[in-house]
């Protein structure tokens, strides 16, 4: 019954050290630097806090003479933080590139229940009645800036293995397309003609696939098709490649239909009456939204796969780290077993010696989170790939070391410290003098 009675009360002791490190690593910088600022004022006003500070220098002090196990931690440690940011990176580099796609003052319209364009079908009557809406800007010549666009996948290889192929996304567009997308300039060649089998590409497409050079030449179903311009958009449509919507839709056998219809609205307050017109237009059964809240959709599912594998792995690393910090503390405060037990037995208290030993590990794992954190940085931000999209095909993007994530990696690293010199240091609190002291 003893046993037991020990056993669920570490197992609460777990549990309610797992929700305060949960509780931690949810701080806001402001909350974290009040709880520095209130122990920074107890180290100096109080008799046990200068205490602290006593035999925390003395601790720091031998550090030089423990500097391999002292690596133990700040290397582990900056290995966690390290894989962490970097798959937390890679996740909010992709949303990031996907939210910047579109803006409040387009809108894009699906078939009723389509979770991509992929899946909508728009006939050729839906279309003209979606684009004479009310709330659709015009031109000069009163024409509706609106676009009706399919989009499928084709298979290019790729850049330094041509025998392996991969999706890019083919978007077939209407003439008001560039309208609708000012952030999207030709940086070399020119615009594709409307009839002919020509195709604009993206940056981030030519940077990922052969072939696509201003000039060459490809097949797309089964069809040659001349490349003669590129783009930047500096969103997910530099991964596409762009030629006349009629044309494409006719190689890929497609008649008069197609998936979306992208407009342009007078403004941005006149997405409501657009959405509500279509609605409630009984010849349509529609899914109607932002440019931007589309695209940020599309985003959520990936990017929150990305940041559940990225917490897996950082619990994992941060486990392993836990008890390198376990050991290395032990290990320190076995070796230092007769200078504590000569400072309890002159009258320090045990709360000094339990928090010098927890800001000695916690230095150690601050100095980790920061070299991985800097590493991350360095090697990561800006770094350019791909993955695979909502619609089965590749998406450019840059990771994004960003502040938020960097101070998410130093949190992570102070808990693992607070957990890896907790232990040990209620075991030096703990020791008898006595016993201690004939240690040596």
């Amino acid at each position: 019954m003893r046993k037991f009675t020990a056993f669920l009360g570490r197992l609460g002791l777990v549990l309610l050290l797992a929700v305060a490190l949960a509780a931690w690593t949810k701080l806001p910088a402001a909350a974290v630097a009040g709880l520095a600022v209130l122990l920074a004022l107890w180290l100096v006003l109080s008799r046990r806090g200068r205490q602290t500070l006593s035999v925390t220098r003395v601790g720091i002090s031998t550090l030089g003479q423990r500097i391999g196990a002292s690596s133990v931690i700040v290397i582990g440690i900056a290995g966690v933080v390290g894989v962490l940011v970097a798959l937390l990176a890679m996740g909010e580099g992709f949303a990031a590139t996907l939210q910047q796609t579109g803006s409040d003052g387009t809108a894009i319209v699906l078939r009723g229940g389509s979770a991509a364009e992929l899946n909508s079908v728009l006939d050729r009557d839906s279309q003209v009645v979606i684009a004479q809406a009310p709330g659709v800007a015009r031109t000069a010549d009163g024409q509706p800036i609106a676009s009706a666009e399919i989009s499928v996948v084709a298979n290019l290889p790729k850049k330094g293995d041509p025998s392996v192929d991969a999706n890019v996304q083919l978007r077939g567009v209407g003439e008001a397309a560039w309208a609708l997308r000012p952030n999207v300039k030709i940086i070399a060649g020119r615009r594709f003609t409307p009839g002919l089998r020509e195709l604009v590409v993206g940056q981030g497409a030519r940077q990922q696939f052969a072939g696509l050079e201003v000039g060459r030449q490809i097949r797309l179903a089964g069809q040659p098709w001349t490349v003669v311009g590129a783009f930047a958009s500096g969103d997910s449509h530099d991964s596409e490649l762009w030629g006349d919507m009629q044309t494409v839709a006719a190689a890929y056998r497609r008649g008069s239909s197609a998936q979306s219809v992208t407009v342009r609205l007078t403004s941005p307050a006149a997405f409501a009456t657009f959405k509500a017109a279509l609605l409630a237009d009984p010849r349509l059964k529609v899914d109607v939204s932002t440019t931007r809240e589309y695209f940020s959709k599309q985003s959520e599912g990936l990017a929150k796969v990305i940041r559940i594998v990225g917490l897996t792995v950082g619990i994992i690393m941060a486990i392993g780290a836990v008890f390198g910090a376990l050991n290395t503390m032990f290990a320190a405060v076995a070796a230092r077993a007769r200078e504590i037990a000569t400072l309890r037995a002159i009258g320090f208290r045990g709360v000094p010696v339990v928090v010098s030993v927890l800001l000695e590990t916690m230095l150690l794992a601050l100095l980790g989170g920061v070299l991985g954190g800097l590493v991350t940085w360095l090697v990561f931000n800006g770094y350019t790939a791909s993955t695979l999209g909502s619609n089965f095909s590749q998406v450019v993007f840059q990771f994004r070391v960003s502040p938020q994530l960097l101070w998410t990696g130093l949190k992570w690293a102070m808990a693992i410290g607070f957990v890896g010199g907790l232990f040990p240091a209620v075991r030096a609190a703990r020791l008898p003098v006595s016993t201690a002291l004939r240690e040596f």
